[in-house]
C-alpha cells in the first residue's frame, strides 16, 4: 500500500524532558494502525504534533506526498486529518444538529440560521455516514457516551477526511458500545478512510488493527504486523522486559473485619447492599455499566448522601457524610475520574501527595517543609513516579503517573481501607503491573482493599473474593476459585437475580 503519512525524525523537548527523540512513524493508506507505548512514551506528544497543537523542534511531516509546515488544528482539519479525542468537549444544552454545524451553520439569504435545513442536513449526515439513529434535535446532555462519540465521528466525517485519529476511544464505553465502535471503524476502512488507533488495551489491537508502532521513552521501538505478532511480543516491546506474571497476586493472611457495610441504600442506584472486607483481603466488585458499583463506593466515601445503611471501620460505627469524614475514618477512594476527582492538576506532585494529610506534616499551623519533602521523595521513589521533581505540576504527568500521585496521597494519609475504582483505565501495561503490586503490598501490610473493575482478567487475577452487582444489588458472592468468567458474566447480566 502507498504511504499516506510520514513523520520523520520528529524531536520535541520540554523543560527537563525529551518527549520525542528522532521518532519515525509511517502510516499506509487504508490501514488501521495502532500507536502503542507506556504512559510517558511519547504517544500523546506525537499526536499533538500531528494535530497542530505542538510544533516539533525538528523533523518533517509528509501527508499525501506534501510537506506540512506551520500547521494549526484548523489547517490540519482542512488538509483531511480528523481527531476523536478521549476527553470530549460538548456544549450540553446544544442540540446534536447545533454541535455538528457549530461555526458553519447554513444561512438564509437574510443571514439568519436556516434551522430547518440545519436539522435536515444533520439527520442526513448521521444516517448516511454511520447509520446512526440519533435525533439531531436532541440536546447533547441526553446522549449516552457512545452516542456522543458517534456525533463526534459524524462531525469529522462531514469534513471528508482521509485520516482519522482515535485517541483512547473505548475508555468510557461498555462492551456493547466497544463492539459498535469497532463496526464503525471497519466501515470507515471499507470506505477508504485510514485510521490511527491509540489504546492501552491489547485485546482491542488484535481485534481491529493491521499494524502497530511501539514507542518507548520518546523513541520508536519498532512496527509489527499485528496478525504475525503476539501480545507477549508487543508487551516486551513496550516495557523492555517480559511480564512474567501479569497479575502478581500476593498471598496474604486474611485477618479481622476492617470495613463492614450494612444495608447501604440510595434510591434505585444502590439497594440494600451489605459486604465486609478484612485485613489483608482484596475484595473484587464486578458488574456491567449501570450496575451500581461506583455509586456504592461513593456512598461509602461520603461523596453522595445515603438514604439508609451503616458503615463500620475496625468494628466502630462511623458517620460518614462527606469525604472529609471518610478520610478521618481511615477510608480512601482512588476514583475512576482521576483528573476530575483524584488530583488537582494545577498543583504540584508534592502538594497533591500531602493534601489529605496536612496535619501530619504541620506543627502549630505551619508546614514542616523538610519533613514533608522527605516523605514525598519517599513516595516518588517507592511508586516510581516519573517526574522531573516534586514541584512539577500534575497536569504535565502521564495518566499512569497521575494515578500514582493519587495513590501516594492516600498512602500518606495512612488509610485503613483503600477503594480502587477502575484504577487502570487509560494506564499502560507496565504501570498496571506496578499498581497491582502496590495493591498487593497494601493488603500485605494489613489494609483492606476494594477493587472495582469491569475487566474480568483483572478481577479474577487479583481478588480473594468477588461481589457481582446487578441493578444496584449484589447478585452473587464468589470465592476466588468460583469466579470464572462465565459465572461473573452470568450474574452481572442478571442471572439468578430477583429484580424487585
Amino acid at each position: 500500500m502507498p504511504c499516506l503519512l510520514e513523520m520523520t525524525d520528529i524531536r520535541k523537548e520540554f523543560p527537563g524532558v525529551v518527549a520525542l527523540d528522532g521518532v519515525d512513524f509511517q502510516v499506509e493508506a487504508g490501514e488501521v494502525h495502532a500507536l502503542l507505548g507506556e504512559n510517558g512514551a511519547g504517544k500523546s506528544t506525537l499526536i499533538k504534533i500531528l494535530a497542530g497543537l505542538y510544533t516539533p523542534d525538528s523533523g518533517e511531516i509528509i501527508f499525501h506526498g506534501e510537506r506540512l509546515t506551520g500547521m494549526t488544528p484548523q489547517k490540519v482539519l482542512a488538509r483531511g486529518i480528523g481527531f476523536i479525542h478521549q476527553e470530549r468537549v460538548h456544549i450540553p444544552y446544544f442540540t446534536v444538529g447545533q454541535m455538528l454545524f457549530l461555526g458553519h451553520e447554513p444561512r438564509k439569504s437574510n443571514g439568519l440560521i436556516d434551522w430547518q435545513r440545519l436539522y435536515e442536513e444533520a439527520d442526513a449526515a448521521l444516517a448516511s455516514t454511520l447509520g446512526a439513529h440519533i435525533d439531531s434535535r436532541l440536546p447533547m446532555q441526553h446522549l449516552s457516551v457512545s452516542e456522543m462519540q458517534l456525533v463526534d465521528i459524524t462531525k469529522i466525517l462531514m469534513t471528508e477526511p482521509s485520516l482519522i485519529v482515535f485517541d483512547e476511544p473505548t475508555a468510557s464505553l461498555s462492551e456493547e458500545e466497544v463492539e459498535r465502535l469497532f463496526a464503525v471503524i471497519r466501515n470507515l476502512k471499507e470506505r477508504g478512510v485510514t485510521v490511527i488507533y491509540v489504546s492501552h488495551r491489547l485485546d482491542e489491537i488484535f481485534k481491529i488493527c493491521d499494524r502497530a508502532t511501539v514507542l518507548k521513552d520518546g523513541k520508536r521501538v519498532g512496527t509489527v504486523d499485528v496478525k504475525k505478532s503476539s501480545p507477549d511480543q508487543i508487551v516486551t516491546m513496550m516495557v523492555g522486559r517480559k511480564l512474567e506474571e501479569q497479575f502478581p497476586k500476593v498471598e496474604t493472611k486474611i485477618g479481622k473485619p476492617v470495613l463492614e457495610v450494612t444495608n447501604l441504600t440510595r434510591g434505585n442506584a444502590v439497594r440494600d447492599v451489605s459486604f465486609t472486607v478484612r485485613e489483608g483481603e482484596i475484595l473484587g466488585v464486578y458488574g456491567l455499566v449501570g450496575a451500581g458499583r461506583t455509586e456504592t463506593m461513593r456512598l461509602v466515601f461520603g461523596a453522595d448522601p445515603k438514604d439508609a445503611g451503616t458503615i463500620r471501620v475496625d468494628g466502630r460505627e462511623v458517620d460518614i457524610k462527606s469525604p472529609g469524614d471518610a478520610v478521618r475514618a481511615g477510608v480512601a477512594l482512588v476514583p475512576e475520574d482521576r483528573r476530575g476527582q483524584g488530583v488537582l492538576v494545577d498543583m504540584s506532585v508534592r502538594e497533591n501527595t500531602t493534601l489529605a494529610s496536612l496535619k501530619s506534616f504541620s506543627s502549630r499551623g505551619f508546614l514542616k517543609l523538610g519533613f514533608e519533602g522527605s516523605a514525598v521523595a519517599g513516595f516518588i521513589k517507592r511508586l516510581a513516579i516519573r517526574t522531573p521533581s516534586s514541584s512539577q505540576l500534575v497536569r504535565y504527568l502521564s495518566g499512569g503517573n497521575q494515578q500514582k500521585v493519587v495513590l501516594a496521597k492516600w498512602m500518606a494519609s495512612k488509610a485503613r481501607v483503600f477503594i480502587f475504582d477502575q484504577p487502570t483505565i487509560g494506564v499502560d501495561v507496565g504501570a498496571k503491573a506496578e499498581i497491582y503490586r502496590l495493591m498487593g503490598d497494601l493488603a500485605a501490610e494489613g489494609a483492606a482493599v476494594v477493587l472495582v473493575s469491569s475487566e474480568i482478567p483483572e478481577i479474577r487475577g487479583l481478588s480473594d473474593r468477588v461481589l457481582v452487582m446487578y441493578k444496584g444489588r449484589i447478585s452473587a458472592e464468589l470465592s476466588r476459585d468460583e469466579a470464572t468468567a462465565e459465572k461473573l458474566l452470568f450474574y452481572a447480566m442478571g442471572g439468578g437475580a430477583v429484580d424487585a
